[in-house]
């Protein structure tokens, strides 16, 4: 009896008899060849059936098989130079596990809002697999670069008692008759477990009910967020940028085959190495100044605002110590400059925008439940974040990469919602 292989393991078996399981990707025919396009989720190859070789039911199911139908192939692995992987199947019996008849994803062009909707299938295309194969690689580089820097994985909850980042983008939950909402961020739940480990992080999915349509927002999102004990924003800053190179240029190593399915240009994927240029907020008011935009010291920055900063560097640029009031409560005032926080953006090149946020948070009793009240936040929510500064509290720093964002620039997408595989958005809810 063949084995049952995987396709992206038939080079190990040339010349062998196998079994594949999988799905009619596509298919064509020649007189007394039909092609099969069989993909089994590591792959697709081209399953060659001669009807010399098999059944005539064989045969001729073949040639009527509906795409998308799953099925079971044996047949003999052969070496083909004109295949992508360098190999074909030849056939000797087809099994029919169920033919799928009308496949709504056809070869021809669809909407956006089609595909959508018919997200569950459009999955399966190679383009989305490539994605969804970058996006897998960026989720497991990140996790094995805190993993090796002596970071500790915690897991922040889900339910959260009160905002983090601003209240009017959180999602309210009835919870046994209180009010909870969703986390908008694992930060403050990170900081009391780097008081606890030194260097933790956590990965989980967070939720801003922000009413945005732009291609940069989705309001349930995948975030990678480290925190540090003992750290200032210099040493947040270098967490950064070292962050960053090690993800991209492990992509640009595992996932060559990816990227060039997508088209990108990996040359200036390639440029991204430290140093990262550093401005501060100054200095990108009057970048953006000299570039004729109309804007004050105290403006926050939109997405055109980021991608004019970002065009005139070859990598990534942290723009640091943005106005205190355009940044959260827990962010720490500069000793310098009162008017500015110790934080940072990290803003990645060919305006794809703001990747990471993060810097030094206020580590003063004192000042920290000052700034509770100036938010008019309930300060009897946060007691137990308080309690931090109240017992043994130190300069402390971190920050968040939204994984979808990363992999939106990495890939080179028009937009966020094919970075992830089911997006929500503000009109958007299935499947």
């Amino acid at each position: 009896m063949a084995k049952w292989v995987y396709i992206s393991d038939i080079a190990q078996h040339d010349g062998q008899e196998v079994t594949l399981k999988g799905w009619l990707y596509n298919k064509r025919s020649s007189g007394k060849l039909h092609f099969l396009q069989v993909r089994d989720g590591t792959g697709v190859i081209q399953c060659v059936v001669f009807r010399g070789d098999v059944s005539p039911e064989t045969f001729h199911l073949a040639d009527h098989f509906p795409q998308e139908s799953s099925l079971i192939v044996t047949g003999t692995v052969r070496a083909d130079t004109r295949s992508p992987i360098g190999f074909e199947v030849a056939v000797k019996s087809l099994e029919a596990v169920q033919e799928a008849h009308e496949y709504p994803i056809t070869p021809k062009e669809h909407g956006v809002a089609f595909l959508l909707d018919h997200r569950h299938l459009w999955l399966r295309s190679s383009r989305q697999h490539a994605l969804l194969r970058v996006r897998s690689e960026v989720i497991k580089a990140c996790r094995d670069y805190f993993d090796g820097h002596g970071f500790t994985l915690l897991d922040a909850p889900i339910f959260t008692p009160a905002a983090c980042e601003g209240t009017t983008t959180l999602f309210p939950v009835d919870y046994f008759g209180d009010t909870v909402y969703l986390t908008q961020s694992g930060q403050l739940y990170m900081e009391a477990g780097a008081m606890a480990f030194g260097k933790v992080y956590c990965f989980g999915p967070t939720f801003r009910a922000e009413k945005s349509k732009t291609r940069r927002h989705l309001t349930e999102f995948w975030m990678i967020e480290p925190e540090m004990a003992y750290c200032d924003l210099n040493g947040d800053m270098d967490l950064a940028e070292d962050f960053i190179e090690y993800v991209v240029q492990r992509l640009l190593t595992n996932r060559h085959a990816e990227l060039a399915t997508l088209e990108r240009d990996t040359s200036k994927l390639a440029n991204v190495k430290k140093p990262f240029p550093r401005i501060s907020y100054g200095e990108a008011i009057d970048l953006l100044q000299k570039k004729g935009v109309e804007i004050q010291w105290g403006a926050d920055f939109g997405g055109d605002e980021e991608t004019l900063i970002s065009e005139a560097f070859d990598r990534p640029v942290i723009v640091h110590r943005y106005p205190v009031e355009n940044k959260a409560f827990y962010m720490k005032g500069d000793p310098a400059d009162p008017r500015v926080a110790l934080c940072m953006d990290v803003l990645a090149p060919e305006g794809y925008g703001e990747i990471i946020g993060g810097g030094q948070r206020e580590d003063d009793l004192t000042i920290l439940q000052e700034k509770i009240r100036a938010h008019q936040l309930p300060e009897q929510a946060f007691s137990w974040y308080l309690d931090l500064r109240r017992y043994g509290s130190v300069p402390h720093a971190g920050f968040g990469m939204g994984i979808e964002r990363m992999v939106s620039w990495l890939c080179g997408l028009h937009h966020v919602r094919e970075a992830i595989p089911f997006p929500r958005m503000l009109e958007r809810v299935t499947p």
